[in-house]
């Protein structure tokens, strides 16, 4: 009796910490494997500040005197640690244990993103080191690992945000927040899992939807080929099959999926259709089965517009840094994610700006689910953009990036860099040129915003930021009758190792940062709040300027494509969000979304 009373407790135990698992959802909804297992939850933990961790072998550690909270970095709140500090380098533990099922089988060992260098040890063994901050990877920890044995995992991660070699975003190089710069992240920030894999598995795919000839082209990357394996792609709509294909399995090869009358995702009806991968052996036995979807689309320039499925869609976005008041960088939940694009549209936005962070995949899930428009940036500030070593750095990460979302309907636009101004060496021209030239051969289906603001050197389209707070001289200043607003001038600029380029008007315009309006009224108790320009005085002054400001711009459609306002929330000390940083309402939400669904002017 008393031991099933301890295995009756143990279980409800086991049960309850299950439930409480922070951020227990799969990770990455369109590649979606049955046979994986959530990390997330408590590890054992340590700071090294003075990074002397391998000389006190902490690879062996079986248990650190600490605990945190996978996924969520030290320096939060729910982590349970909060030191807000430079962290110069972090130690993480704890057991896995394969399940017997998946004997055969690869297992690989997933980190959705680590800041920055991190290295993984099993049992002691180094099994691989990873360089960025944003971006996913994984190892193959089969060589490690045995069935049903308990194994030893020790995560090491080192920051270095002021060596400038490190692309970080928002993250302060101060001590303290300050301006735009705000609190740090280091060490896990995303979810961290295990997953089951055939060796002759689908590693990934890359997707476009044709909406001109009615097809999906799928080119596939397998971990391995064996002879007579077939890859196969159904299409579903509502559970009905309504495409398929089944074709020999081959490394890099496009395969074609015709599609009847098919169904186009947009903002308006964001539809998607369900796919099932299959991998098979000769036999007809299912190796491999990955779930996923897809949204018919299509994004393209032509002359001075940007269209959406072959018309002009005018893009009304907003800021979103990504910050949260007890995760940093990390989303407390699903359902957080899902609720910051759900106020976004009801403020009026059809889409964001994702501003000096790369969002983890569940956004964009969201964003795919719900239509809704987003730009996909890097974290680029932080870095010297001459230096060789951040290049490397950035360009090495930012090709995850690329690979990692280039499949979500919702992502219309790549934006590697935010405000790059100083150019003083041959280094950056080149640099910026590389990655442009990087990513259109990743992904050529989407446009890339080179620079949002700063240097104009080589882009698709030119973007330009402005916080005049005067809605009358912001009209006149984006257009006087002969001559556009310029992409900020460069604070330092040697005319012969750099040609910066002065928009043409040839190309799509769009003001992609304005407004940024703080209000005195709406944070009475702010006094170190931080915004652009003199706070407006009251909530009506407020509403007021926004109003000139979005119609000083609309007024501009023939000539100006879209906005994007600054910013969604507050982020700590900076006080100009629409919404509170705890995402509560700061203004009439009704209200705001009018103005900010002016109608475009009538074009004859």
């Amino acid at each position: 009796m008393k031991a099933k009373i301890l295995f009756v407790a143990a279980l409800f135990l086991s049960v309850v910490a299950f439930a409480q698992q922070p951020r227990a959802e799969y990770p990455r909804p369109q590649f979606e494997r049955a046979d994986w297992m959530n990390l997330n939850g408590e590890w054992s933990f340590t700071l090294d500040l003075a990074d002397t961790g391998h000389e006190r072998d902490f690879v062996n550690s079986k248990g650190f005197d600490g605990k945190i909270i996978v996924p969520f970095a030290p320096e939060s709140k729910l982590s349970g640690i909060e030191h807000k500090e430079f962290i110069n380098a972090v130690w993480y533990q704890r057991t896995i244990q394969i399940p017997a099922q998946w004997k055969g089988k690869n297992v690989k060992l997933n980190f959705g993103a680590v800041f920055y260098e991190s290295e993984i040890f099993i049992d002691g063994k180094f099994v691989g080191r990873h360089y960025g901050g944003s971006d996913s990877f994984s190892f193959d920890i089969t060589e490690f690992v045995a069935d049903g044995k308990e194994h030893n995992l020790v995560v090491h991660a080192e920051s270095d945000l002021r060596s400038e070699d490190l692309p970080s975003g928002k993250q302060s190089h101060k001590l303290y927040s300050h301006v735009c710069m705000y609190t740090r992240t280091t060490g896990i920030w995303q979810t961290v899992w295990m997953e089951a894999v055939n060796p002759c598995g689908l590693e990934r795919v890359q997707v476009f939807t044709d909406i001109d000839q009615n097809q999906i082209v799928v080119t596939p990357t397998f971990y391995n080929l064996a002879n007579g394996n077939r890859f196969c792609i159904s299409v579903k709509d509502g559970g009905k099959v309504v495409a398929k294909a089944d074709v020999v399995a081959s490394q890099g090869i496009p395969v074609v999926v015709p599609l009847k009358k098919p169904k186009l995702w947009s903002p308006e009806s964001p539809f998607l259709y369900d796919v099932v991968y299959e991998v098979k052996d000769a036999a007809g036995n299912v190796l491999d089965k990955v779930d996923a979807y897809v949204g018919m689309r299509k994004i393209h320039i032509d002359g001075t517009q940007i269209y959406l499925n072959n018309k002009p869609y005018y893009q009304r976005l907003v800021l979103d840094q990504g910050f949260y008041p007890d995760g940093v960088w990390t989303a407390p939940s699903d359902e957080a994610l899902r609720g910051d694009i759900e106020m976004s549209m009801a403020a009026g936005f059809n889409g964001a700006r994702l501003h000096q962070k790369v969002f983890e995949e569940r956004f964009y899930y969201w964003a795919d689910k719900l239509g809704y428009l987003v730009w996909g940036e890097m974290a680029s500030w932080g870095k010297n953009s001459s230096s060789v070593a951040a290049a490397r750095n950035f360009i090495s990460e930012w090709t995850n990036v690329v690979v990692r979302d280039r499949n979500h309907p919702a992502l219309v636009t790549w934006t590697p860099f935010n405000e790059e101004w100083e150019a003083t060496t041959n280094q950056m021209g080149r640099f910026l040129t590389d990655v442009y030239e990087l990513t259109r051969k990743l992904d050529p289906s989407r446009p890339v915003n080179t620079v949002s603001g700063g240097l104009y050197v080589i882009s698709d389209f030119c973007t330009t930021h402005s916080y005049q707070q005067d809605g009358e001289k912001l009209h006149k200043m984006l257009f006087d009758g002969e001559k556009f607003y310029q992409p900020q001038a460069p604070g330092k600029i040697n005319a012969n190792t750099l040609d910066h380029l002065y928009y043409d008007g040839k190309v799509p315009y769009i003001i992609d940062e304005f407004g940024g309006i703080k209000c005195a009224e709406a944070n009475p108790s702010k006094e170190n709040a931080w915004g652009y320009g003199d706070a407006a005085i009251t909530k009506e002054d407020f509403y007021k300027r926004l109003e000139s400001q979005v119609k000083a711009i609309v007024s501009h459609s023939d000539k100006i494509c879209g906005f994007c306002y600054t910013q969604l929330t507050d982020v700590e000390q900076e006080q100009n969000g629409i919404y509170y940083f705890n995402r509560k309402a700061k203004y009439d939400m009704e209200r705001v979304r009018k103005i900010f669904q002016m109608a475009l002017p009538q074009t004859k």
